[in-house]
């Protein structure tokens, strides 16, 4: 799989909710912690201002814009952000009329999206690989989202056999999608991230061949020639962007592999440690515990598997 579908798969995302929100007048509302979660949601109609905590500047929404949050974090959303906020809690458990909840007569403003719970003790670190806030408002990448948004919202309005399903798939290819435009939109060279990585055209060959063949003894030389660069400048340029080494990257992604294959207790540990390229399971261990902090034994135990 490529690097996009290969942390996706990891954090095994399942929707649990597909939902509306209708606001109307003036209004605030800040929305709690989802810890190991993503939201993602598309404007119907109207316009608002996001803002999420940790994350500097605000995002103006306005109708056909989605809205991606892997990060789990506090936000909130209002018609003016200077407005003192309510508890989005109360207002959430209130009853819903065709999933949808209303604020405030709902005149004014309608959003709908999904929340999307992700498992895994390395959820937190596959997670940190994502942008905080990503923004789909580009005209020709909202058309793109507009079928799924719509059959969604059907749905959501006339429920028929399997309805619940289909609504959670439609989820499913919205976040993609929006992840995957987000890659469109960044800027190599200008920008720096795994996503920017991604986005660039050499760095991506080099990433990749790393999420293809995991096993594979590779060098930074013969990685540096699949993204087409010299060894010294792909080094440079991979550290710059994605924040690590290339062979730093290249053992902790297999680690992050060997925790699920250890979580799914099918395999011994040695077992896992030849399928991801090592010779040894003592040199496979010392990788483990070096990058995950604790041994793949205790790991297993951990998370019940042994």
């Amino acid at each position: 799989m490529d690097p996009l579908s290969d942390v996706l798969s990891l954090l095994k995302p399942r929707s649990t909710m597909s939902a509306g929100f209708k606001a109307g007048g003036d209004w605030s509302i800040k929305f709690p912690d989802h810890y190991q979660s993503i939201k993602c949601n598309a404007v119907i109609r109207g316009e608002c201002w996001l803002s999420v905590d940790s994350v500097p500047g605000a995002v103006h929404l306005q109708a056909g814009d989605c809205f991606v949050l892997p990060s789990g974090r506090p936000f909130r959303l209002a018609s003016d952000l200077r407005l003192p906020s309510a508890d989005a809690t109360p207002i959430l458990t209130q009853t819903r009329e065709n999933g949808t909840v209303t604020y405030n007569g709902g005149e004014n403003f309608y959003l709908t999206g999904s929340r999307f719970y992700v498992s895994g003790s390395n959820a937190p670190a596959l997670l940190a690989m994502l942008p905080p806030v990503v923004h789909i408002s580009k005209e020709s990448d909202k058309d793109i989202l507009r079928w799924a948004v719509d059959r969604m919202i059907q749905e959501q309005h006339d429920p028929q056999p399997g309805g619940l399903l289909i609504a959670q798939h439609m989820a499913h290819v919205i976040l993609v999608q929006a992840l995957r435009m987000y890659v469109g939109s960044q800027l190599p060279g200008v920008e720096s991230g795994w996503f920017t990585a991604l986005a660039d055209k050499q760095l991506s060959r080099a990433l990749n061949a790393m999420h293809e063949k995991p096993a594979h003894r590779w060098t930074v030389q013969a990685l540096a020639e699949c993204a087409g660069m010299s060894r010294s400048v792909f080094s440079l340029r991979f550290k710059q962007t994605v924040g690590s080494a290339p062979l730093e990257y290249l053992t902790r992604w297999r680690m992050l592999l060997a925790a699920d294959r250890l979580t799914q207790g099918k395999e011994p540990v040695s077992a896992v440690a030849m399928a991801l390229g090592y010779e040894s399971e003592s040199a496979f261990s010392t990788a483990f515990k070096r990058t995950l902090g604790c041994s793949p034994r205790q790991y297993g135990q951990k998370e019940g598997t042994f």
